[in-house]
């Protein structure tokens, strides 16, 4: 990393935009679909059977299925539990298609990558505004006296779901105090979901902040030129949930990622 904040951002962004266009970055999601939408365990589109059983899925394909299962070709059944690693690492595949194995809240779905998916054949860049330090704030994690809570907000999908929350950040922008309420990462980072005055103006709808693990004393630094998109951005089949009560700046953040660009 360069002692240059500015060009440390330009080369974040540049990242960012090569992740999102990879052949199995989220522009290449086709679909999400839940198993409990077809208990016959025919998806229309995805290749095998697939069936819920407690705590696995189980996938049946033939011949005709091409179906491979950690590269080899699956004929008969076989018992998969959700994926967690890297989508490019997947087990399952059908042809180019990663065929990805999610569990949410107890329910079961199957979501389909496809480098040839359309999003992804469309993708130009992510608009996002020029790096501006003052938007790089000193902050303060304040966490729950009760530990990590729960709370229920709508999903892009136009569900509700549980989003767990473990405290708030607070920081100042031009003098006045604002908090936006956060979850904690495995690995010490914090997650917030956010909107502010340029949501829906002149960037998406929400946005995703993702600072650093904050420091014994709380000291955490909340930098806005990091701003996010989320998945759903990129792709209508993501789930990402809507910011939950609260964390909807009244100060327009001009900074960050603000909409994807196609061609």
């Amino acid at each position: 990393m360069s002692t240059d904040p500015q060009q440390d951002w330009q080369t974040w962004h540049q990242q960012r935009i090569e992740t999102v266009r990879a052949p199995y970055g989220p522009l290449s999601l086709t679909g999400t679909h839940w198993l409990s939408d077809h208990p016959e365990g025919r998806i229309p589109a995805v290749a095998g059977r697939w069936a819920e059983d407690g705590d696995e899925v189980v996938l049946t394909a033939g011949p005709d299925d091409r179906i491979t299962v950690d590269g080899k070709p699956l004929t008969g059944e076989i018992r998969l539990t959700a994926d967690t690693g890297p989508i490019h690492e997947s087990r399952v595949l059908a042809g180019e298609q990663r065929l990805v194995v999610l569990r949410r809240e107890g329910l079961w779905a199957v979501r389909v990558f496809d480098p040839q998916s359309p999003a992804r054949r469309a993708f130009a860049d992510i608009e996002a505004g020029p790096y501006d330090e003052k938007w790089s704030l000193p902050g303060r994690f304040r966490p729950y006296d009760e530990g990590r809570t729960t709370i229920q907000v709508e999903n892009a999908d136009g569900r509700a779901r549980g989003l767990g929350l473990a405290g708030e950040i607070a920081f100042d922008v031009e003098g006045n105090e604002h908090t936006l309420q956060v979850a904690i990462e495995n690995d010490g980072s914090l997650w917030a979901v956010f909107a502010d005055g340029t949501s829906d103006v002149s960037s998406y709808h929400f946005r995703f902040l993702r600072p650093a693990a904050p420091a014994a004393d709380g000291a955490v630094t909340v930098d806005f030129n990091r701003a996010l998109l989320p998945p759903c951005a990129f792709a209508d089949h993501f789930i990402c949930p809507f910011p939950p009560p609260g964390n909807t700046l009244s100060a327009p953040v001009p900074a960050g990622e603000r909409n994807r660009v196609d061609r």
